[in-house]
């Protein structure tokens, strides 16, 4: 039986979500916005034109193209650490395991294409990866379904065969609404009630929790 393994990447298998949370308060300091650090965490994993339209709802009217603007700035600061970027603790590990035991191991990210770049190469796991579905790949980023059912055709697999594992709200209720059963983890910083609320199955700590619980997981 053919199963998918789909992975949210920022947040789930790279330590970057504090990175998106400096950069994205540095693009709006700089465009005139004051937007609180917490507000914008807990916005990370949507994508850019949705997490700006979220932060800013009913605060402020942008300018034509600021949303642009706003969005070239934060992929500018950001793209300062792509050679930086660490990896989750197990995250390469826990691919390879997967892939080794029949998963489609398929990336799902609202990340764009450089950005996938940098994080696969922070994960460094690519042998176990079957295919990737990046923000260029997709009309609307999460919490719509799609980006999960780019992965799971990329896979060929049904929604019925397939987990997904993710840190965000946006990631949880993304995987529900496409039907597939949703692994949560805390290393994006996302407290555990909210990610059950919004559809975890089960949560763990980060990679490396999730590969030491395997047998006891949905992934089993």
């Amino acid at each position: 039986m053919d199963r998918a393994a789909v992975f949210d990447v920022d947040g789930t298998l790279v330590d970057t979500n504090h990175l998106h949370v400096l950069t994205w308060w540095e693009a709006f300091r700089q465009a005139g916005h004051q937007v609180p650090t917490h507000a914008i965490h807990r916005a990370v994993g949507l994508g850019s034109d949705d997490l700006i339209a979220h932060l800013l709802q009913g605060k402020t009217t942008l300018a034509p193209g600021e949303a642009q603007h706003l969005d070239t700035a934060h992929k500018v600061l950001y793209a300062q650490y792509f050679e930086r970027l660490s990896p989750l603790p197990g995250a390469g590990r826990l691919l390879r395991r997967l892939a080794d035991d029949g998963w489609r191991v398929i990336l799902a990210t609202s990340a764009s294409d450089d950005e996938l770049s940098a994080l696969r190469n922070a994960i460094d796991a690519d042998d176990a990866i079957t295919a990737t579905a990046s923000a260029d790949d997709v009309t609307e980023g999460k919490p719509s379904p799609e980006p999960v059912e780019r992965a799971l055709e990329l896979a060929c697999v049904p929604a019925e065969h397939a987990v997904f594992v993710g840190d965000t709200v946006w990631d949880m209720q993304a995987g529900s609404r496409a039907g597939v059963r949703c692994v949560a983890l805390l290393c994006g910083g996302i407290p555990r009630t909210d990610l059950e609320e919004a559809g975890a199955d089960a949560v763990f700590d980060d990679p490396a929790h999730l590969l030491a619980s395997l047998p006891r997981s949905p992934l089993a």
